[in-house]
């Protein structure tokens, strides 16, 4: 018989692809939102609405496409039943929409208006680096490396995003 401390274990490694997966996501794809919003200077309120509605939205889509990615092995005696598939793709969308909230709590908290930006900005890359480092623990890479690396890839895909926003909203805007 397993232990509780195994089972837990065995249990977080099982679902630890997917949780790490999520997380990310959430961090990245919201915080991208804000940044393309804040590069195009415009409003709390359209980072809120816009924020919310892809935390959800794109939280739910990544947790179905999870679920649709585990089930699509080549025979039935490999693919999972969608209970067990089902599962995982919960563990993705949870963790995209607690991951996501991270930097989009800087425009839910009352946190004044010349600050937010700098505050997801925080916020987005604690977590970031936190979920990279984490991934040490079930991994032999070395927790400021995970960090690190996860860290470094959305900042890219941040500045990216807010260059994008600052340069579309010059045509558009």
């Amino acid at each position: 018989m397993f232990s509780v401390k195994t089972r837990a274990e065995r249990t977080i490694r099982a679902y630890m692809p997917h949780l790490v997966y999520g997380a990310n996501d959430g961090i990245v794809t919201t915080f991208v939102v804000i940044a393309s919003i804040s590069g195009a200077a415009l409003s709390s309120s359209i980072i809120l609405i816009l924020g919310i509605a892809n935390l959800l939205a794109d939280g739910f889509s990544m947790g179905v496409s999870n679920v649709l990615s585990v089930r699509s092995t080549l025979t039935a005696a490999t693919r999972p039943p969608l209970r067990d598939a089902s599962r995982t793709g919960s563990a993705t969308f949870a963790a995209f929409v607690s991951a996501g909230l991270l930097p989009l709590s800087a425009y839910i908290l009352p946190i004044p208006n010349h600050l937010r930006f700098t505050v997801a900005c925080c916020f987005a890359g604690l977590g970031l680096f936190g979920v990279g480092a984490c991934r040490s623990l079930f991994s032999d890479r070395p927790w400021l490396i995970a960090g690190l690396e996860m860290l470094m890839l959305g900042t890219i895909a941040s500045v990216v995003a807010y260059t994008i926003g600052a340069a579309v909203a010059r045509f558009v805007v």
